[in-house]
């Protein structure tokens, strides 16, 4: 919301006046003003995508329901933590790190193509 008002209000009344209508100024206008900020949200947000929520999963976590509500973190845990096979639990941690990682990367480059924005 924030980056909606720093949109200046004199380029909305200079499109009502070409005759714009509400559609064209949200293309036209509102989202090149805040692509920056789509931009940094969407490629923050895609790093997080393989988060599952830990704390959830393991208030209901038991060896009955290992197969089907196993997630990557809980299988850390379990493994890791609880099986004393710390070295694997840290490798799938890592693993899923850099998963998330390639994928900051590729979304940044694909929306460095499309939206002609870079970070740093």
């Amino acid at each position: 919301m924030s980056a909606l008002t720093s949109v200046n209000p004199n380029l909305y009344e200079a499109s009502e006046i070409d005759g714009a209508n509400r559609w064209k100024q949200a293309i036209h206008i509102t989202l090149p003003a805040i692509m920056p900020i789509l931009v940094v949200v969407s490629t923050l947000a895609l790093g997080r995508i393989l988060n599952a929520g830990f704390d959830q999963i393991y208030n209901l976590y038991n060896p009955l329901v290992y197969q089907t509500g196993d997630i990557i973190d809980t299988f850390v845990y379990r493994v890791g933590l609880e099986g004393g096979q710390f070295s694997f639990g840290t490798a799938v941690g890592l693993f899923k790190s850099v998963i998330g990682f390639v994928l900051i990367v590729i979304c940044y480059r694909i929306l460095y193509k499309v939206a002609d924005y870079r970070i740093f």
